[in-house]
């Protein structure tokens, strides 16, 4: 097998693990900047704010930016007039921290010296601050996210989850800064993105409840001053709305996926959706999404998915002329605004995730974090597009990594994102990198089920999971391998949490793939189900069906109790602490491969949860996979 001579000289594991820092929750306040930026080798979150060309990290030792509602999080912090909010990792509480020189929520930052992409962030690090941050709520039972600042009320808007007696209650909140808390909005299942007018007399929010995915049914409510809580839209079951926004005339916008893509949607105007047909926002697995921005001039800056690539654009409501923004960038997070510039944490297929300035009037890009290039140009293996047609003549996407060195016919790692509603992008994976110099060709699908293709794409999974992505998976081995670009004997197959099932589903179903792994993966559903958290305690009943109308097909889709039909080697990694797949489920899978003397490994991390998130176990894992699949090619 080809690629690069020293592969380990150029992209080790180790860099590779390092690779996975990344960004999150940017704001444009105080002058300045505000974003998350996680660090995987202290496995932390941490709070940066630049202004000036100065860096400075926020957040005093001991704190991490995370929050925990839904297990999955977002909204975990936002701008204040005095400074900024945030949810504390250990224990989930609302820390308020004051910025020495704030200057206010609403002033512009000056960001000067526009030029075109650096090679290196222009802001420049300081020494970290010593303000210690204030506790503004003491609920040890309860976690808070999706957090937002109402400047007519001195106060936050927040979703909290209670942990009470048993069960889990989701509600509406404010917290005043100086700690007074004050329920809003209760007794719906679950609430996402609160947000209030300017002058804090309307408020408007997503809500739903089970057995819905927020994905699948959500409700957009309000409630004025005075008055009773109005559904403005979403009544029944035939769509999902999410990012309420009230632009500078006081409307209110809002995402909607009823014509079949998620789009702007003017709630007080005309109901019309506006922009191209195409998902404007990915599934909301996370709170505080924030994919398009109503301008003060009466335009939006926004992001959309073209065939699961992402650009960026600003334009009119309507007809909406569109002007394209940081063209060589496919995926746009966060975005943000201020009478100069816009800003976005933004990713590419040749550098790291970054943080991104583009200027209004011309358009020119800057980098104020992130954005290296680790690779040079003849080591990168950038994506191709994959469209092929699978089960009932429908189609699946994915995009295509060649392996450098171009070896002829080699084998092929196919990467299964979890969710399972969840997707892949067209952006630099450290992991992808790791895998192209060694010679592997890599295949990032998107199988039927997956967001950034329409609600009928992402809805298909519905009663199909654990047969529409094995099918997927096999029209693309075949037609990569009907074209030559791979080995169809050497096909390996992997994925992580709900990816691991579909991993080990294919390895039941297809008996040519070579192996595989399954990194926390469902090898049970049934087990999953009997002790899953409040957000997807319905999920497997969408994705498979009822438990007892349904006995077979779970039985016929359980990688557990099919364990007799793999015959491929399966390498296993698991965290210790993992609260969603328990290691039991994990062991129990193990050793029914191995009673049957199947070729097994099984790698115990005793600090990880549900996810992998420190950089030496990261490292561990991927050179382990790698040398599993070398054994077996």
């Amino acid at each position: 097998m080809q690629g690069v001579s020293d592969p380990d000289s150029i992209w080790s594991a180790e860099q590779a693990a390092a690779a996975s820092a990344d960004f999150a929750e940017l704001y444009v306040a105080h002058g300045g900047v505000l974003w998350v930026a996680f660090d995987p080798g202290l496995a932390r979150c941490g709070l940066f704010f630049c202004r000036d060309g100065v860096v400075r990290e926020l957040t005093p030792p001991g704190f991490s930016v995370r929050s925990r509602v839904y297990e999955y999080g977002g909204g975990a912090c936002c701008t204040t007039d005095q400074g900024a909010a945030f949810v504390n990792e250990r224990d989930q509480q609302i820390y308020h921290l004051l910025m020495t020189g704030a200057v206010g929520a609403a002033s512009a930052a000056n960001l000067a010296d526009s030029r075109e992409i650096a090679a290196e962030a222009e802001c420049r690090p300081a020494a970290p601050t010593n303000i210690e941050p204030q506790a503004l709520t003491d609920r040890v039972n309860c976690r808070y996210g999706d957090l937002s600042f109402v400047p007519a009320w001195q106060a936050l808007l927040a979703v909290e989850e209670s942990h009470e007696a048993g069960a889990v209650v989701h509600r509406l909140v404010r917290i005043g800064l100086t700690g007074h808390r004050q329920v809003l909005i209760e007794g719906a299942d679950f609430y996402a993105a609160p947000v209030a007018d300017s002058t804090g007399q309307r408020l408007a929010w997503i809500e739903w409840d089970r057995p819905y995915q927020p994905w699948v049914a959500t409700r957009l409510c309000q409630r004025e001053s005075g008055e009773r809580t109005r559904v403005l839209a979403g009544q029944g079951s035939d769509q999902a709305l999410q990012q309420p926004r009230f632009d500078a005339q006081g409307r209110l916008w809002v995402l909607s996926d009823k014509a079949g893509w998620w789009q702007p949607w003017c709630v007080d105007g005309q109901a019309q959706p506006q922009g191209a047909p195409c998902d404007h926002a990915p599934a909301p697995w996370q709170l505080g999404g924030r994919t398009y921005l109503p301008l003060e001039n009466g335009e939006f800056l926004l992001t959309r998915f073209e065939q699961g690539v992402g650009i960026l654009l600003v334009g009119a409501a309507e007809p909406f002329p569109e002007r394209q923004l940081a063209e060589n960038f496919t995926r746009f997070r966060s975005l943000g605004a201020d009478a100069s510039h816009f800003y976005c944490l933004a990713a590419a297929p040749d550098r790291l995730p970054a943080v991104l300035a583009i200027g209004r009037s011309d358009g020119t890009v800057r980098l104020l974090a992130g954005g290296d290039q680790p690779l040079a140009e003849e080591q990168l293996s950038r994506p191709q597009p994959l469209t092929c047609v699978a089960g009932k003549g429908e189609r699946c996407h994915g995009f295509f990594y060649a392996p450098i060195g171009e070896p002829a016919r080699p084998p092929l790692v196919v990467f299964l994102h979890g969710g399972p509603t969840s997707a892949c992008y067209p952006v630099f994976d450290p992991r992808i990198a790791f895998w192209t110099l060694r010679g592997f060709a890599v295949l990032d699908l998107n199988y039927r089920g997956s967001s950034g293709y329409g609600r009928s794409y992402r809805l298909r999974l519905a009663g199909g999971w654990g047969e529409l992505e094995v099918e997927d998976i096999l029209a693309a081995i075949e037609a990569l391998a009907g074209e030559g670009r791979i080995d169809p004997q050497r096909v390996f197959v992997r994925g992580g949490s709900a990816g691991g099932f579909s991993a080990l589903r294919a390895l039941a179903e297809l008996p040519q793939l070579r192996g595989g792994a399954s990194l926390y993966g469902v090898s049970d559903p049934l087990a999953l189900r009997r002790v899953t958290h409040k957000f997807e305690a319905d999920y497997l009943d969408w994705l498979i069906g009822d438990p007892q109308q349904d006995a077979e097909r779970y039985r016929s889709r359980t990688p557990l109790l099919q364990a007799d039909r793999i015959r491929a080697p399966v390498i296993f990694f698991q965290g210790a602490l993992d609260a969603v797949v328990v290691p039991s489920q994990t062991e129990t899978m193990v050793e029914a491969l191995r009673s049957r003397d199947l070729p097994v490994e099984y790698h115990l991390f005793v600090e990880e949860r549900h996810g992998f998130r420190q950089a030496a176990n990261l490292a561990e894992a991927l050179r382990a996979e790698h040398a599993f699949y070398r054994r077996l090619i």
